[in-house]
């Protein structure tokens, strides 16, 4: 049997089972953390992050006994983060990041980690995301976010065809993830079909499908954006190390204040 599910659902009820373990090898270790993390605590205030998911980021700081302020979208994604019972002062908001209102909080530093902000599509929805952060940053403070930094050998291409990315073992189940990668260059867009696989004592009994949308952006297109939202002082870094900007290391890393 196949399930499918589309944009709407990717962090609903298989993506949100799935999450952590996926993660825990794709992207541990590659720095993010010790990134935001080092941000939250020079900022000396409140914290709040766009898109925090299970907590993957948000969880190392909050133990910290920075206070913090999760958002997200997922109802599902939040309930994960909540069943690891963070600590009281960490607080989680349902809302998409292209329209939140917090009232009168006001944040130091507000951060968008692991790509959330190539679930933005046009133009319109970045510039909304990026008014509300002006709209919740404290005076003088910083914006950070990171994606991938497109490699133009990869983006040439029409399709990636479909390859296993990650395995691991569940509920007694092994789950084998399997993405095909389309590009839409016109809309520089990312259209990834992923497929969980699950096995029970080396038989398949169920294949479920999440597909997904993710935004490409190019250095300068970031810079042109953020300035044109208001922003000042934009930094764009190669590297959660620091390093200069290139293409060679795949990532983007963006800082700016409001």
């Amino acid at each position: 049997m196949e399930q499918q599910m589309l944009d709407a659902d990717i962090y609903g009820p298989t993506t949100s089972r799935y999450y952590d373990r996926v993660y825990e090898q794709i992207r541990d270790p590659s720095g993010d953390i010790e990134f935001y993390r080092k941000l939250a605590s020079d900022a000396c205030g409140p914290v709040l992050e766009l898109g925090c998911g299970t907590g993957r980021t948000l969880l190392a700081i909050a133990t910290q006994g920075i206070p913090c302020t999760g958002l997200d979208a997922s109802p599902r994604m939040l309930d994960v983060l909540r069943r690891k019972q963070p600590p009281p002062t960490l607080r989680l908001v349902c809302a998409a990041m292209q329209n939140f209102d917090l009232g009168a909080d006001r944040f130091p530093l507000i951060f968008a980690g692991f790509r959330v902000f190539q679930h933005l599509y046009t133009v319109e929805e970045q510039l909304d995301c990026l008014a509300c952060v002006r709209r919740h940053l404290a005076p003088g403070g910083r914006f950070a976010f990171d994606v991938f930094a497109p490699q133009l050998d990869r983006i040439r291409l029409v399709r990636e065809p479909e390859r296993e990315d990650v395995r691991f073992e569940q509920d007694d189940e092994e789950i084998v993830r399997y993405t095909a990668v389309d590009f839409d260059h016109t809309q520089q867009l990312m259209k990834l079909r992923m497929r969980y696989e699950r096995s029970q004592a080396g038989e398949v009994i169920d294949n479920e499908i999440v597909e997904m949308r993710m935004r490409y952006f190019f250095r300068y297109e970031l810079e042109h954006l953020l300035v044109r939202a208001g922003f000042e002082d934009v930094q764009i870094h190669g590297g959660f190390d620091g390093r200069p900007f290139d293409y060679v290391s795949g990532e983007t890393i963006v800082l700016a204040r409001g």
